[in-house]
């Protein structure tokens, strides 16, 4: 199974940026796509950002513009900047990955706090 580790979230003001980090651990198995999911208090968790082994990218209407998701250095890793942060992204960040053949993956999750 695919195993996610996260990393980045924090706590910043209105206007700042932040980059989240996903990376695998022990696996072999060829990733379809990664990406990142929402959830913040009382709201359903709503997909944010994705990008798929053959680098086809989609985001959520609101983040269009200010996110960016990208492959990292490593093989099956993932990084979205965050810029031009407002209090409507806070929210519990979740990475996950859809391998070829096998069922999806997710990490814990990190929290992103935009506030004044």
């Amino acid at each position: 199974q695919v195993q996610l580790v996260e990393s980045g979230g924090g706590m910043v003001q209105p206007g700042e940026s932040l980059r989240l980090s996903c990376s695998t651990s022990g696996s072999d198995f060829r990733l379809f796509a990664m990406g990142w999911y929402r959830q913040a208090p009382g709201k359903e968790r709503e997909f944010v950002a994705r990008i798929t082994s053959g680098n086809s990218i989609r985001y959520v209407d609101s983040v269009k513009g200010r996110f960016s998701i990208s492959r990292g250095d490593a093989a099956n890793t993932v990084l979205l900047q965050m810029n031009r942060l407002t209090p409507e992204d806070t929210a519990v960040y979740f990475c996950y990955a859809k391998p070829y053949g096998g069922d999806d993956s997710w990490g814990q999750g990190t929290q992103v706090t935009v506030s004044s």
